[in-house]
């Protein structure tokens, strides 16, 4: 069984190693030496969060290549390969013989000689295809979340280890902790700027995503197809929106609190608007740490509601805003608010990335992605059964979502929708 002392113990050492990667990365990017080396990429997982990623990995250094694609369904691996080469055909090497269909397409990446993967499938296979990676000797950029059950990040924690031991970079999706106003009002925070955190109030509040996963089943096709093309609505597949979506918050709280993970967690959820599968469409959390903090976070995807996406943190000395625009920054002793530059998180990720790799300085994402992950799976158990769930509880779960084996033809029934109350806790 791992403890809370023993995830609090790995989590403060990866924050200071991050601190120390972050300097020395910004340092070697600055003034390493010419290293002209093509580094070949492959990804695995051609949906619009992967074609977006492998865009901004060729833009991230001038010697990238994309060499190999794979995904379950040629169309989509099709479709991201039209759409990559409008921008960047001369840095796309991918060939028919490159270019991987199935369930195990992404071990066919893996082998196929690249450098570096992009892992942006749908979130049940990120641990297998992380450990898969970094048993292969790969660098990873890693998509959010990172597991949907705790069984998943287990075996996370497990391969970010493997991967330092190995001079591995792994860099998560957790994109906010790339932008530059956010990291430099974060670190205000962590300065003491507002005083002792003693509250966070944070919402994830937007519309349904049923244009983009209408849930239409056309003849013939399997269950196994007709969920994974349809894969948000599952929670094996997506972990609900809380996990999927709203977890870019719960990374923010864990930042806010260095890492500080929470004892136990409360929640509420269901759903309002009836829809195929068995997700939520709305979560209210509330996270309790040992210190007295409370965290709350609301989600929903409602259409034609009003929608925010904001962090309000109360301090002993002030407020943090990083709400609406015009109520961001700190107030209360110390008034201040980001002027500086501003780029795109998403590319900042990747460039940071490929300067690690280039500068043998690896960046490790890994204990901190897997904390937050576990974060907001907790959040989702507590409001699925109703329960209190601790940290240990979560995190030695053996609740295992995803299925042992998959067959295109085999059946594959929708687990019913949690009822809270009754749904039990495992």
């Amino acid at each position: 069984m791992i403890s809370r002392r023993d995830f609090l113990k790995d989590s403060s050492a990866a924050t200071v190693g991050g601190l120390i990667a972050t300097s020395a990365l910004g340092h070697a990017a600055e003034n390493s030496a010419p290293n002209n080396r093509i580094l070949k990429v492959g990804l695995i997982g051609c949906g619009g969060r992967g074609t977006g990623a492998a865009s901004q990995a060729l833009k991230a250094d001038p010697n990238v290549r994309l060499t190999a694609m794979a995904d379950v369904f040629a169309d989509r691996l099709q479709s991201s390969l039209a759409t990559l080469k409008k921008f960047a055909a001369a840095k796309i090497d991918v060939t028919e013989a490159t270019s991987f269909v199935g369930l195990d397409a992404f071990q066919k990446v893996i082998d196929s000689g690249v450098d570096v993967v992009l892992l942006t499938s749908t979130p049940a296979f990120r641990p297998q295809h992380l450990k898969a990676a970094i048993a292969a000797g790969k660098h990873v950029f890693c998509e959010k979340p990172v597991a949907v059950d705790g069984a998943g990040v287990r075996s996370v924690l497990e391969s970010a280890a493997e991967a330092k031991r190995k001079n591995l970079s792994v860099m998560s999706g957790f994109c906010w902790r790339y932008d530059l106003r956010m990291r430099e009002t974060v670190a205000k925070v962590h300065a003491g700027a507002i005083g002792d955190i003693r509250a966070i109030i944070a919402t994830y509040h937007t519309g349904s995503l049923t244009t983009k996963f209408p849930g239409t089943r056309n003849p013939g096709q399997t269950d196994l197809e007709w969920q994974l093309r349809n894969w948000y609505n599952f929670t094996w597949l997506s972990g609900d929106h809380l996990v999927e979506q709203a977890i870019h918050n719960v990374d923010k709280i864990a930042w806010l609190m260095k890492q500080e993970m929470p004892t136990q967690v409360v929640g509420v959820g269901g759903r309002s608007v009836p829809a195929y599968g068995n997700t939520f469409d709305n979560f209210s959390v509330a996270y309790e740490y040992a210190s007295g903090v409370r965290a709350t976070l609301s989600c929903r995807q409602h259409d034609g509601a009003y929608n925010e996406v904001t962090d309000y943190v109360t301090g002993t000395k002030g407020i943090f805003s990083n709400g609406r625009l015009a109520t961001q920054g700190i107030s209360g002793e110390t008034n201040w608010k980001y002027t500086g530059p501003q780029r795109d998180m998403y590319q900042v990720e990747h460039d940071e990335l490929f300067a690690a790799i280039r500068a043998d300085k690896p960046v490790n994402d890994g204990v901190n992605m897997a904390h937050s992950t576990l974060m907001a799976i907790m959040g989702r158990m507590a409001a699925y059964t109703g329960q209190v769930v601790t940290w240990n509880q979560a995190l030695n779960s053996k609740e295992a979502l995803v299925p042992a084996t998959l067959d295109w033809k085999a059946p594959l029934a929708v687990t019913p929708r949690a009822i809270p109350g009754q749904t039990k806790l495992i």
